[in-house]
Order: structure tokens, then sequence, then C-alpha cells
């Protein structure tokens, strides 16, 4: 079992690294991944590392493109309120609640999985990611 210079193994390393991504907010992910960059040798570890932080704006991407509807909406609704209209389509928020709903189950399970892999120093395959990061760090 290979170890991290901080004396534990690199699965045990690999998981901190995705439940960090999960609950440590991006700070938190920042110094942690920054530290395995610059100070751990191991290959896979630095690979986790660079997947956790860009899963974690691939999520915020895609919760701040579905919340961008409803300020679109809220934008032409004030527009119309100015001339003393009125403009809502209730069911888009119904619909975004779902979705951002939606998008957190699915990112609290992912993360979650992987760090369980990440013990055995495995992963999931998330084929974009895993190409975006096999072209920058091979």
């Amino acid at each position: 079992m290979q170890k991290t210079k901080l004396g534990i193994s690199v699965g045990l390393l690999g998981a901190i690294v995705y439940l960090t991504g999960l609950w440590g907010g991006y700070f938190t992910a920042a110094l942690l991944s920054g530290y395995i960059l610059l100070a751990e040798s191991n290959a896979w570890i630095k690979k986790t590392s660079v997947k956790m932080i860009l899963l974690m704006l691939v999520f915020s991407l895609i919760s701040t493109i579905i919340q961008f509807i409803p300020d679109v909406i809220n934008l032409i609704s004030s527009a119309v309120n100015i001339w003393g209209g009125y403009f809502s389509i209730g069911a888009i928020t119904k619909i975004v609640l779902f979705l951002q709903n939606a998008l957190g189950l699915i990112k609290t399970v992912l993360f979650l999985i992987l760090a369980a892999k990440a013990l055995h120093q495995g992963t999931v395959s998330t084929p974009p990611i895993d190409t975006l990061i096999s072209k920058n760090m091979d």
C-alpha cells in the first residue's frame, strides 16, 4: 500500500479528496488540491484531485445554467411590471426546483461512490472529464 507524505494511504487521501469536494466547499478543496499537486508524487492522487475540482466546477456550471432560467423570467416580469403588467410562469419554478434537487442528489451520490472507490484507488468513469485530464496531465 502506497503512502502519502502525510503518512496515510493514497487511497484514503483520495477518499478524503472527494469528500472534501462534496462537503468542504471550494476553498478547502482548492487548498487540499494545491497541497496534493505541489507536494505529492503519486500520479493517481494528482489526477483524483484535479478530477474532483473539475467535477465541482461542472456541477456548479450546470446549477448556474438551471438557475439562469428563472432569472430571465424575473427580468421579463420586472420589465412588464414597469408598465403595470404581470408576467409569470409558475410551472418553471417547480421545474427548476426539481432540476436543482435532482442535480444535488446526483452530485452527492457520485461523490460518495467516487470516495468509496478511491479507498482502493479506483474511480468511476466520467468520459469528458477523464479525457480532459488525460490530455492535460499525461
